[in-house]
């Protein structure tokens, strides 16, 4: 048995880079598990002899397929789809969709690793799965999207159900997605069930889901900012991104007294210095949502803005950062400015979005910053109580669905608290959300065998 935590983490992470060559973001995401865990593993002798890391570093199963489809034009188009089911110790397998031109299964991989720990931190009975497709649906039509999301479910619909898989949203797949897929599903299978979530309210979805990730990322920050005896008020805040997640993390933000000064998209940031208002922020929702738009078009709206085109928002000056966009989108020279503007706080509203420079660069400098799985795992955790509630046959209210959101995201920071408090005082939430999801999915392998 290895008992230097170094050797451990070389010796596992040649073997997984020389198995899964060519996968960046999926080593770059189990690196960063290892590196915390290793320090507890090698004083557990019995979690390197069952191999518990290394089996769930290996997806139980990997579905790639074809999607064939029809445009306007009736051209056929072909894309390729994903599903990775990475582990199911803990309950059936449950992740998002995401349909983007990046989309490989690397990225597949690095998403529905992080799901299995985000999962376990919700503790709620949900394994962690990842899907998705190459295709882009802007610039599509209605009809070019459905009849995409059809052929991409007469495959997936083999794969999973209510007590096997239960996939959702996720970059590029809104509630039409989710729609044309349950269609498709509930067609093919002739039943109506929880399979997926995210539903529209009229049809088994759950109130408060589409804002749950944005809401429950800022119900994180804001017990990371009491633990200083901080909060919200009067900080200026950058959010990143222009989707779901950041039109309600900058919601909540804003009704918890910050100004929000930035959004963004793949093609540049608005600099708002008056600040968000309810008014700007549902602009921001019709144009992203309804009329799929650019956020540069925020500027002919509100001309006080100023659109910054090819650059990302790391640069301004704020108090609290919460990247809600994409994976690395805060690389070593982002964080660096980030520190010299006098950020104390950056909260991950999306998977992974630091690279490992910028992560290093947050916890040398010992401001507050949390991993993605474990600030924004409000999301997955509210499509949880939405398979609770179609199981049941039930619909909660706001109210009821708010308290339990705020219930689940306490509990998680006080699992980081517990796990990641260091002999200084400085609580390092990466090791404490991977050392508290770990264990639990951990405990769940040792008892179910090799398997």
């Amino acid at each position: 048995m290895e008992t230097n935590p170094q050797k451990f983490v070389d010796k596992f992470m040649a073997e997984l880079i020389a198995k899964n060559p060519g996968e960046p973001e999926f080593h770059q995401a189990v690196r960063e598990v290892v590196e915390s865990l290793a320090p507890y593993v090698v004083k557990h002798p019995e979690l390197q002899e069952l191999k518990i890391l290394e089996r769930m570093a290996e997806p139980e199963r990997i579905i790639i397929f074809r999607v064939p489809w029809l445009n306007d034009e009736g051209e056929i188009q072909i894309n390729r789809g994903f599903r990775v089911q990475m582990n199911s110790a803990i309950g059936p397998y449950k992740g998002g969709i995401r349909l983007h031109p990046s989309v490989n299964l690397s990225i597949m991989k690095f998403l529905a690793y992080e799901q299995v720990l985000k999962n376990s931190l919700t503790t709620l009975p949900m394994g962690g799965a990842k899907g998705g497709s190459d295709f882009n649906p802007k610039g599509k039509s209605d009809a070019e999207v459905m009849r995409f999301c059809q052929s991409f479910m007469t495959e997936l619909q083999r794969h999973i159900g209510p007590d096997t898989d239960v996939p959702a949203g996720d970059i590029g797949t809104g509630g039409r997605e989710i729609g044309y897929m349950f269609g498709q599903y509930k067609r093919l299978r002739d039943e109506f069930t929880g399979t997926l979530t995210g539903k529209g309210l009229g049809w088994g979805g759950s109130l408060l889901r589409p804002e749950a990730t944005g809401y429950g990322l800022c119900y994180f920050v804001k017990q990371m900012l009491a633990t200083k005896g901080d909060s919200f008020e009067g900080k200026t805040v950058l959010v990143s991104g222009s989707g779901n997640v950041a039109q309600y993390a900058a919601e909540k933000a804003m009704r918890l007294g910050a100004k929000v000064v930035t959004f963004s998209d793949s093609k540049g940031y608005i600099y708002d210095p008056e600040g968000m208002t309810e008014e700007k922020i549902a602009y921001v929702k019709n144009l992203k949502n309804v009329i799929r738009g650019r956020i540069s078009e925020y500027v002919n709206q509100y001309p006080q803005a100023t659109y910054y085109p090819g650059e990302r928002p790391w640069g301004v000056k704020c108090d609290i950062a919460l990247p809600c966009a994409t994976q690395n989108e805060i690389n070593g020279e982002d964080a660096r400015k980030l520190m010299a503007n006098g950020c104390m706080c950056v909260g991950e509203g999306a998977n992974m979005p630091s690279t490992p420079e910028a992560i290093e660069i947050f916890i040398s400098n010992k401001i507050l910053y949390s991993p993605g799985k474990a600030s924004n795992a409000g999301g997955v955790a509210t499509s949880g109580l939405e398979m609770s509630q179609n199981s049941m046959r039930l619909k909660w209210t706001a109210e009821e669905v708010d308290e339990r959101l705020k219930g689940i995201m306490s509990d998680i920071h006080a699992a980081c608290v517990k796990y990641g408090t260091q002999e200084d005082g400085y609580v390092n939430y990466v090791i404490g959300a991977n050392v508290a999801g770990f264990m639990k999915v951990a405990d769940a392998m040792i008892a179910q065998g090799c398997c």
